[in-house]
């Protein structure tokens, strides 16, 4: 079964947590605090692998989680760093993040490998806060938790040369005419679902990699037939062949066909054009060939075209050719916007997300939500009266005290903060 689009959880480890600990030892007075650090979280990175042509193995593990790392360990010992999870994609393989649409990996060498979700950093043992007021601190820190998110994982077929044109035109006859590939050949539209590659080897000894895409339909660009499932397969390419049906089999109007698939591939993705291309006439064997081709050639007099009848494998060797120049003179496209800029950085200007929001309930009940609070907030860690002053002091670094009274808040009403309440007191 051919996978290539496959949507997955990340999750990178969690941080291992610091320890608060402190060293007893004979003939060692006031040896103070001795916690260690935690442990890196693994990262989940994706590798290419040349091996695999297909993301089948992901459509069965939707979830990708990398092992967290240890807790900090007295003596001021480092916790381990928990292991990395690398998933391995075929070559070609992109990965996006849904909610932003950024593309995390591009993989197109093999064994590359890339950072999906990074994990999380360890927490600090109690060694690291010990200071001239307070010698024997009695507090850690938690480990960061890792990025965690959904991502789409997408096969764009990684191939040389790619043979676009309406179903049915003869692209898998052609494929199978230049290379050992078996694509499945029929007499009826649609008989490739997804793309075959194959290696064309020239008579001159030049070879390159061809791969035959599934049949355009008007309006592919906006998702009809399969449409986006085909043209992002074109953008690995760097040279297309067109095949165009000569013979105007079914009622088919070759110069139409020609104009209707080069929209699609202008409303798909501008750069698909920047791509040369070679038009191949084929069926040339079909009654009215000869007339169409005279017609193709009136309406397009500045188009090179090359004569084919691919089911007998004639005319072939010139296209080859042609595609081996070409490829020695055209760089790759790169699927990531920024590789393609020359020189120089570009400022762009983000408003500052809140670290929390002040929410007035009702009368003498607020409440206080943030993503950084949930972070810094854990109920199981308010053991001592240490803890306790820390929680406060972050709260007032973060600025919350100053925010309530701004927002009205007074002497003696309930704040809510991560599902607990507390009682707003004026010093």
């Amino acid at each position: 079964m051919f996978v290539d689009q496959v949507k997955v959880h990340v999750k990178a480890g969690k941080g291992g947590n610091g320890i608060v600990s402190f060293r007893h030892e004979k003939y060692v007075a006031y040896g103070g605090p001795f916690g260690g650090d935690g442990g890196k979280g693994g990262d989940v990175i994706f590798e290419a692998d040349p091996g695999m042509t297909t993301l089948l193995d992901l459509r069965y593990h939707r979830k990708i989680q990398a092992t967290p790392g240890e807790n900090g360990k007295n003596k001021r010992m480092h916790g381990a760093n928990g292991d990395d999870k690398i998933v391995k994609v075929p070559l070609g393989t992109v990965v996006k993040n849904i909610e932003t649409g950024q593309i995390l990996a591009d993989l197109t060498q093999p064994f590359q490998q890339q950072i999906v979700a990074k994990g999380g950093r360890g927490g600090r043992g109690n060694c690291h806060f010990k200071s001239a007021r307070n010698t024997a601190p009695k507090y850690a820190e938690d480990g960061f938790p890792g990025q965690e998110y959904d991502v789409i994982v997408e096969l764009r077929t990684l191939a040389d040369v790619g043979l676009v044109g309406f179903p049915s035109v003869g692209k898998s006859t052609f494929l199978d005419a230049v290379s050992r590939a078996k694509p499945e050949i029929g007499d009826y539209p649609f008989t490739t679902i997804a793309p075959n590659v194959g290696v064309v080897q020239v008579k001159d000894g030049r070879s390159f990699v061809m791969a035959d895409l599934p049949g355009l339909i008007e309006g592919a660009s906006d998702g009809k037939g399969l449409g986006h499932q085909f043209l992002k397969h074109i953008e690995r390419c760097r040279v297309i062949v067109h095949l165009v049906d000569m013979g105007g089999e079914e009622g088919r109007n070759p110069i139409e066909d020609y104009r209707i698939i080069n929209e699609e591939l202008k409303s798909y993705n501008l750069r698909l054009l920047d791509r040369p291309q070679i038009v191949v006439a084929n069926k040339m064997d079909l009654d009215e060939a000869e007339n169409n081709l005279k017609a193709f050639k009136e309406a397009y007099p500045d188009l090179e075209v090359f004569e084919t009848t691919t089911i007998i494998h004639e005319g072939l060797d010139p296209i080859l050719t042609k595609a081996a120049n070409l490829l020695e003179k055209t760089p790759p496209f790169p699927i990531m916007e920024e590789e393609t800029m020359d020189t120089g950085v570009t400022y762009t200007f983000e408003e500052k997300k809140k670290d929390f929001t002040i929410e007035h309930l009702q009368e003498g009940l607020w409440k206080v939500d943030g993503p950084r609070l949930e972070r810094i907030f854990d109920i199981k860690k308010l053991n001592t009266e240490e803890d306790f002053y820390l929680f406060a002091n972050r709260l007032r670094y973060l600025g919350i005290d100053n925010a309530l009274r701004e927002a009205g808040c007074q002497d003696g009403d309930t704040v809510q903060l991560c599902g607990f309440e507390f009682e707003f007191i004026e010093n």
